[in-house]
Parts: structure tokens; sequence; C-alpha cells
């Protein structure tokens, strides 16, 4: 009986150890032959599976809503130029105002013209006895032409980054008179981990943008650039790109194909340069283009990257816009002459202006109508072959009831003008539990109008689930993307950020983190932080709708990705 007893046992024991080496076998090989991305992106669904699956979910039956057909009023959806005031006031009956670049009239090493400036009114400067200063806006030089093109704002001077600006003005019939060519020398360049650097330098012997160019092309480097709609450093680097991709036909069919092949290997667009630095500092990109005054004023950027000049030069060229009185002409010209001293060149300097003084453009530099014509091939062809493919995320808690709400809905309703037709389009609504408002497709007539009434019924009420409504959307989009393999994922979150239900951040950021969707946050009444947060874990963007105008950054940002 014993024998048979010890026997049973025995046979209980090398079964359970032979199942448990089997189970180990089968465990660490099952990802053998599978890259790190791979196995990470699998736990990632998995885990989102899980997350999903212990959700409540309500399916909403959609409602069409009648759609606003007009064309879109360029003019219209600017935002007021209160939200960008004088950051150097002028202090005279006689003065010029000047729309400025950011990088020379912002804060700390950015405030070289409004220090200038200030140290300009102060100098008892006048015009045939008549007491005269200057004023500076902060405007980004992309939202500055728009401005003047529309006719809706337009200042007495304007202080692009670079010249492309001018010549597109000149294109749209716009009467700029340059009135300086360089008041603080810069140049626009693309910033590579030193990793990545030494990496290329071996393979190809050298950095230069045909070498990035490829590099890109061949799947051997992943960077970010910024909008060249709105960016002077992204619009010269997408000309730059068209030009090395066909030197003697850069809008030619050849260099658009191969554009679209480029694209499909960029990973991210930021919507200026500030943000692209920001998102950066992930460490996932590569490289990132930068101007070389921001980067020589980073020491954390400075320390493990490199910088490769590429584009025409950032010199700060300056013009009259229209017909200035002649009162206005000659306080310009004064400025201008206040710009060059010594004094105020070693304040540029200072700042990091003024360096890589040698560095010149290696093409021709295009005229107007060739910069103009280009970002339209880029707003066509940014996404290269692929389909796009973009969840709304809408906060409808009782935190957002009255003004946040109210401005949701404007926000949805105003942006989807500029939502492109082939592109495909989900909604998700939340409070204490998640909604399925718009499953996803085509945003065609037919599911605009879907859109349009699950927005227009959108009522506030309950707690903050934002989190289990994250995991709903990126479900949809996982979903998709197995029908789809080819379409790229993108995630809207519009909500003031108070999760106060379900899920945290500490249950999803993984899952975000490995599967690589951006998440595009707009916060109402939030805690701004929290959602940059959410932003950056991918380099998405970030909006603040108390200080920014939601519209237009969403026009702006949907003319980057869609």
């Amino acid at each position: 009986m014993n024998f048979f007893k010890n026997t049973t046992v025995k046979l209980v024991l090398i079964a359970v150890v032979v199942f448990g080496l089997i189970f180990s076998v089968v465990t660490v090989t099952r990802n053998w032959g599978k890259t790190k991305d791979t196995v990470d992106t699998e736990a990632a669904l998995k885990k989102l599976d899980s997350l999903y699956g212990k959700l409540n979910v309500t399916t909403l039956t959609p409602r069409k809503e009648s759609v606003d057909l007009s064309a879109i009023n360029s003019a219209a959806s600017l935002p007021d130029i209160s939200l960008y005031p004088f950051v150097a006031q002028p202090e005279t009956v006689d003065y010029i105002e000047i729309y400025s670049s950011p990088e020379k009239a912002g804060s700390s090493y950015e405030s070289w013209l409004i220090d200038v400036a200030d140290r300009f009114n102060k100098s008892g400067a006048s015009v045939d006895g008549k007491p005269v200063s200057v004023g500076v806006r902060n405007i980004s030089s992309g939202l500055g032409v728009d401005y003047i093109t529309s006719g809706k704002y337009k200042p007495d001077v304007f202080a692009p980054s670079n010249e492309l600006w001018g010549d597109m003005l000149t294109d749209k019939g716009i009467k700029v008179t340059m009135i300086e060519k360089r008041i603080a020398g810069n140049v626009a360049g693309v910033v590579l981990s030193k990793i990545k650097n030494d990496e290329i330098v071996k393979k190809y012997g050298a950095i230069n943008s045909n070498i990035i160019v490829d590099a890109v092309l061949n799947g051997e480097l992943a960077m970010g650039y910024t909008n060249p709609f709105a960016s002077s450093t992204g619009l010269n680097f997408l000309l730059t790109t068209l030009y090395t991709l066909d030197k003697t036909a850069p809008l030619g069919d050849a260099a658009i194909s191969r554009l679209q092949s480029f694209q499909d290997n960029i990973p991210y667009v930021a919507y200026n340069t500030m943000q692209m630095k920001e998102s950066a500092k992930s460490g996932s990109l590569d490289g990132f283009v930068l101007e070389y005054q921001t980067y020589v004023n980073s020491p954390d950027i400075k320390s493990n990257h490199t910088f490769t000049p590429f584009g025409v030069r950032h010199d700060a060229p300056v013009y009259e816009v229209g017909e200035l009185p002649e009162i206005k002409k000659q306080i310009a010209r004064q400025f201008m002459d206040f710009c060059k001293t010594p004094e105020s060149q070693k304040m540029a300097s200072d700042k990091g202006f003024n360096g890589l003084d040698s560095y010149v453009y290696e093409f021709e530099k295009p005229d107007g109508a060739v910069i103009s014509q280009a970002q339209q091939i880029w707003k066509k062809e940014k996404n290269g072959t692929s389909e796009l493919t973009a969840v709304f995320v809408a906060d409808i808690s009782g935190s957002m009831d009255g003004a946040p709400l109210l401005k949701l809905k404007e926000s949805l309703t105003g942006a989807a003008k500029y939502i492109n037709s082939e592109t495909n389009i989900g909604l998700v609504t939340f409070s204490d539990n998640v909604n399925l408002a718009l499953p996803i497709a085509k945003f065609d007539l037919n599911q605009r109008a879907y859109f349009t009434g699950a927005v227009k019924d959108m009522r506030a009420g309950g707690g903050t689930a934002m989190f289990d409504a994250i995991a709903a959307g990126m479900k949809m989009l996982t979903d998709a993307k197995v029908q789809n393999p080819g379409t790229k994922l993108m995630l809207f979150v519009l909500t003031d950020g108070e999760t106060n239900r379900g899920y945290s951040l500490n249950n999803v950021e993984s899952v975000i983190r490995n599967l690589k969707i951006p998440i595009y946050t707009i916060g109402y009444n939030a805690d701004i932080s929290v959602l940059q947060n959410l932003s950056n874990i991918n380099e998405a963007t970030s909006i603040n709708a108390e200080t920014d105008d939601v519209a237009y950054k969403l026009e702006s940002l949907f003319n980057a990705q869609m």
C-alpha cells in the first residue's frame, strides 16, 4: 500500500515539475524573435483589454443635426488680439506697433527685443520734436501672416524669424517693405542625440540635410518637427526637405512621392518650437528641430545633443506693413538703428543670438509662390500614405456645467470644419461612467451630422472618470487599427482634468506609453499641469482654453495632424 502511495506521490511531483518546465520554456520562448517594442505593445494591448473589460460603457443612439456648410471665414477664426497684449508698452501718442516672433519677444533669454524696446522708449527718442516710442506684441510668424493677410489686425511693422514669411506676404499681394535684413543673427537646425549623431556619422560619414533626410527615409532616425503653417523653423525644414528630395523640382511629383515616404517615418509634428522642446524631454525622439539661440540656452539639451544647421538663416528681418505715415517710417528707422547699436547687439549676443555667422544656406532661397505651394502640398501629404483615425473624449461631468461645457461644445463644432472628410472620427463622453457617443467612421457629411448631434446633446452632471474614458477611447482606436493596420491614431481629451472616479493615470500610463498613441489635451478651468503631463507621454500638445484661442489652436493643430 505504501509502495503505491509513494509511487503516486512521486508521479504527481514529476508531473508538476514537467508541467512547470514546459510552462517556463513556453513563457521564455514565446517572445523569441520579437523586438522589445513588439513585446511591450502586446503587453499593453492585453492590459488595455483587461481595463476596458471592467468598464461600464453605454452605447448611445446617434442623432443627426444639421451641419453648418458655410465657408470657413479665416478672419473670424483668428484669435482676438487681446490674447497677445503688448509685451513692450508704447509710452507716447506717436508710436509704431510691432509683431515680433517669440524667440526675441518672450521672457528670460527670449526677451531681447522687449529689452531693447524698453531702452528705446526711455531714451527720449523724438521725430520733429514729438516724443515717440514702440510697442511690441509676441506673435508667432505664422499667426502674424494670418493677421496681416486677413486684414483683421495689421501692425505697422512685422518682425518674423526669417524672410520666408515676408516673401509669402508679397506673393499674396500684401505690400511689405523690408527695412532691415538682420537685427539679430540666428539659424535653424536639427538637434540629434549624441548617440544617434555618432551612429549616423559612422554610417554616412557626415551630418547634413541630405543625410538627415536619407536617415529618416531609411527608418534610421525618429525625429519631429514643427507645423510649417505656424512655425518658422517648421516652414524652413519643410522647404529644405523638399529641395533635398529633388533640388531641380522641389514641388514635382517625384519630390511629393518621396515626401509621403518621409512623412510615414515622422512620429511627431508639434505646434511650435517650444512645444517641440518640451515634448522632446521624454527622450523618445532621436532628433528634432530647434533654433540655435534656444539650443545654446538649454543646457539640458546642449549637454547630450548636437546641432546641425539647415535652411535659410533666421536673422530676424523687419518689414514695414503697407504704406506708413512719414512719422511712423521715421520711428521705425530710428528703432532699427537702435537695435543695431553695439550695446543692443551685445545684449543680443548675451542672449544667444549672433552665433554661427559663417553658416550659408546651400540652396537658392525659394520665392513666395513656392513657399505657399509647399505649405499646401504638406497639408495634403502630411500623413504620408497613412489614413488618420482620431477619437474625441469629452468631459460632461458636473464640474463642466455652464461656461466650460459651452466652450467645449463650441470647440468641437468649430473645429469640425477643419477635419478632412477622409479622416476617421469617433466620440466618447464621460461623467461617472463612459458613453460611446459615436462609433468611428469616415468624417463625411453623414458622420459630421451625427457628430454635431452628439455634441449638441451633451449635458453636464456626475463625477469625472477621465481615465476610464481614455481607456475606452484607446480601445476604440486599437480596434480600428486591427481593421486598418496602416492608420495613424490620435486621441483628443477635452476636460477640466479633475478626475474623481475610476482609473487613475497610474492604471493607464504604461498602456499609453507603450501603445504610443498621442493624447492631445484641451483644458477648461483645468489643472493644466496634469493635462500637460498626459500629453507629454507621447509628444502631443496641451491647450489651455482659458488663455488660448481654442478654435484657432485646434485649426492649427488639425492643419498639422488632420
